[in-house]
């Protein structure tokens, strides 16, 4: 049995009320199954994705070509529903499989010519960004990692690299391996007093923290369905929309053409976030992800991230009161979605841990990352079963 603890001050972080959270938990058949701590790796889908698949089967087993006109609707529909809950304009979002696909086509947008050929970024990014930027060598782009020292991003480190020389900034919003968030206001400001673009990997906050591009005035912004977003298999790419223009892709397919949809050759690019786009489109992806999505928008980000805080301090509190080191920020407004917990031999522990059905993640750390319909119960029970792993 967990232990109680007391009530939090006026201005602690409210998890949701109990009536709207019981709603919420019952549009999510896993939560029946296991204590469900794995959300910065992968999100629970609703049980109305189950819906969506039927029909798409249906409309499998009986074809017709005229179902692409609807399958269109939907794909621009989870588009703009990523843009509304980002502050974005509609369609100024596109759509495709991962985000490594999106990034590239990105990075094919530039012709990394001296002296602005530098592509700035961290050695806490998740593997895709070097990856993909060491293969834009042969054109001339020339990667600079800034070595932090880690887990925590070392943003002075960073901002000081910037210069003259720089043509892109790309960065996680939250890391991959600690939770920690970069001051993405200032980031945006130092860079574009240079004359370089900001590319944000947002992965592991958006669904879980409010982002306003606009409000920031970011360049770019990329993320996906699987983990905060209650969603599966489909990423999203935002451009600013002042900035589309400039930008000619590369690696793009027919879709990206500005005469796509009328099967006539293109003569150019589409004039919004078209242009990002490839060739034919899987639109299941997009339709699933719609159900978790609109479940979340009908939340606000604003509420998520309040019960995000809440559960993630109580994680905090029993870490501290059992002696257990914390690598994440404690800083609320440092943190995202998840606390990542430094323990002898994790990777086991993670394993026993879900042997039990307590199901978190292990990425050198032991990731614990609790999304708007889990508990502060579920919170504690996990915690009850991590501190006796560690007594055993």
């Amino acid at each position: 049995m967990s232990r109680s603890h007391p009530a939090p001050g006026p201005d602690a972080p409210r998890c949701l009320d109990a009536a709207a959270q019981a709603a919420l938990r019952a549009e999510f058949p896993l939560l029946e199954t296991c204590v469900y701590l794995n959300n910065n790796s992968t999100g629970a889908v609703p049980r109305g994705a189950e819906r969506v698949l039927h029909d798409y089967w249906q409309t499998l087993r009986t074809w017709r070509d005229d179902v692409w006109q609807g399958w269109h609707v939907g794909l621009d529909r989870y588009a703009d529903s990523v843009a509304a809950l980002i502050g974005a304009p509609p369609g100024s979002v596109v759509t495709d499989a991962n985000l490594s696909t999106l990034l590239a086509r990105v990075a094919s947008c530039f012709d990394y010519r001296p002296p602005r050929d530098r592509v700035v970024t961290t050695d806490l990014e998740y593997p895709t960004v070097p990856f993909v930027f060491r293969a834009f060598g042969r054109y001339g782009a020339r990667l600079d990692v800034v070595g932090t020292g880690g887990p925590h991003l070392d943003q002075e480190a960073l901002e000081t690299r910037l210069d003259e020389r720089t043509l892109l900034v790309c960065v996680s919003h939250a890391s991959f391996t600690s939770g920690a968030t970069v001051d993405l206001p200032r980031l945006v400001a130092r860079a574009h007093d240079i004359g370089a673009l900001v590319v944000v990997d947002a992965f592991q906050t958006v669904g879980v923290m409010p982002m306003d591009v606009t409000a920031l005035g970011v360049d770019v912004v990329l993320g996906g369905a699987h983990k905060w977003l209650c969603g599966v298999g489909t990423a999203f790419l935002y451009v600013r929309p002042d900035l589309v223009p400039e930008l000619a892709p590369a690696a793009t397919g027919w879709q990206a053409g500005d005469r796509a949809l009328t099967f006539q050759p293109s003569t150019g690019w589409a004039p919004d976030a078209r242009r990002f786009s490839g060739g034919t489109p899987y639109p299941v992806t997009s339709l699933v992800s719609q159900v978790g999505l609109d479940l979340l928008a009908g939340i606000g980000t604003e509420a998520i991230r309040r019960h995000s805080l809440a559960l993630t301090q109580r994680v905090l509190d029993r870490a501290g009161a059992a002696g257990i080191a914390v690598v994440s920020p404690t800083a609320p407004h440092r943190r995202g979605g998840v606390v990542c917990l430094d323990v002898p031999d994790g990777e086991a522990v993670k394993r026993r841990l879900a042997a039990r059905d307590l199901i978190c993640s292990w990425r050198g750390y032991l990731r614990v990352g609790p999304h708007v319909y889990n508990t502060l119960d579920e919170v504690d029970a996990f915690m009850d079963a991590l501190e006796k792993e560690l007594h055993r």
